[in-house]
């Protein structure tokens, strides 16, 4: 938004928003959006919804489902109001969504293991069958990183009917994991182990198989009091933040094991108002460091986004548009990227910009975008009432 606009979400000038204030006033806005992603044919939410064209207008088209995101919804639900949680859900109530998909039984790992997580944290038990799953992914070979961060944090849930003992065993596990994975410059790589890969690409992690880990490890030293845990989580939060871009942009791509940044774009939104907010803010919380002004700077791209004139926050729509990448073939920097960074090599910033400058806008908005930003924000001040989104 430039010039005089108001956040049509708030009625209040982005430039006049008080610092401190983050996204809470998007949560109205994640409300109304998920209520349009929701399948009642699957009973279950879109993979993703995209903005199309059609004879009438724009409109919003979903495709497909994702249990995932389904999980993830019902984490950022359940830290709303019944009300609210009932607008959002199709007239249920997040612990109602989370008992389906238990009785579901969902087959893929990284689906299992958020279930698990919200089976805990919103049912307050995590029931015998997504134990032994999770048992069972933390000790395969080869794991995605995301995954093994998410089945820790279900492994520090809350619980009640005896699968405390359990959890405790789930936990020493996968935190050695993912401790033993870290590199030397703070960061994870994509896969457990990294050699699992291929070998252009055991060297990157994503933001997301960054952000995860910390979340979990600030979980288990909190539970713990765990200072291995705690220092491994404050060592990456710390660089993520040394290497956020000046306008607050979180990058996509990191060097493992010796840290840096491999490939700046896509920058996407989800990071920069859900996942790095989540999770730096509970590690503030734990730790005399504090990592309001990184979130604050995030948030705040959103706003700026400087590398493109299209506004991200579609309130006319209720959708947060998912990312702006490069004007490029395919993912040819990334791959680039990869390729030179495997020889220790580093593409030159500003060439690669020129030849392929930054702008594109992804009209693309998945559910676990908005059920980040909920789980992150839900309860906060500086929110419009219920039904203020547009």
């Amino acid at each position: 938004m430039t010039g005089n606009m108001v956040d049509p979400a708030t009625g209040v000038p982005p430039a006049d928003r008080p610092p401190g204030t983050g996204a809470a006033h998007l949560v109205p806005l994640a409300v109304e959006g998920l209520q349009r992603m929701w399948r009642q044919e699957h009973e279950a939410f879109a993979q993703t919804v995209r903005l199309v064209p059609g004879p009438t207008g724009p409109w919003l088209r979903p495709e497909g489902h994702n249990p995932r995101y389904t999980a993830i919804v019902a984490l950022g639900a359940s830290r709303l109001p019944e009300e609210q949680q009932r607008q959002a859900l199709r007239g249920r109530r997040a612990a109602d969504l989370v008992e389906e998909l238990v009785d579901r039984a969902p087959a893929e790992d990284g689906a299992a293991a958020l279930t698990a997580w919200a089976a805990g944290e919103v049912l307050g038990t995590v029931p015998e069958p997504l134990l032994g799953r999770l048992a069972a992914l933390v000790e395969e070979r080869a794991v995605d990183t995301v995954v093994l961060a998410w089945a820790l944090t279900a492994s520090t849930t809350p619980t009640q009917h005896g699968s405390d003992g359990r959890l405790a065993g789930l936990r020493r596990a996968a935190r050695r994991r993912l401790l033993e994975a870290r590199g030397e410059g703070g960061t994870f790589p994509h896969r457990i182990p990294a050699d699992s890969q291929p070998r252009l690409r055991r060297h990157v992690g994503s933001f997301a198989d960054q952000i995860y880990p910390v979340q979990a490890l600030t979980r288990v030293a909190m539970l713990d009091e765990d200072d291995a845990a705690l220092a491994a989580a404050v060592g990456t939060a710390d660089h993520l933040v040394a290497l956020q871009g000046r306008h607050g942009e979180w990058w996509w791509h990191y060097h493992h094991p010796h840290g840096g940044v491999v490939e700046r774009f896509p920058v996407y939104s989800v990071h920069q108002h859900g996942m790095a907010p989540m999770a730096l803010t509970e590690l503030g919380a734990l730790t005399s460091r504090r990592y309001d002004a990184a979130v604050e700077r995030g948030v705040g791209w959103l706003r700026t986004h400087p590398q493109t004139v299209v506004e991200l926050v579609d309130p006319r729509h209720a959708m947060i548009w998912r990312k702006v990448g490069r004007r490029e073939p395919g993912k040819l920097v990334r791959g680039l990227a990869a390729t030179a960074t495997t020889a220790g090599v580093t593409l030159p910033t500003e060439h690669v910009d020129r030849a392929f400058p930054a702008g594109v806008v992804d009209h693309e908005c998945r559910p676990y975008e908005l059920g980040w930003l909920l789980y992150a924000w839900a309860g906060l001040p500086d929110q419009p009432p219920a039904g203020g989104a547009p």
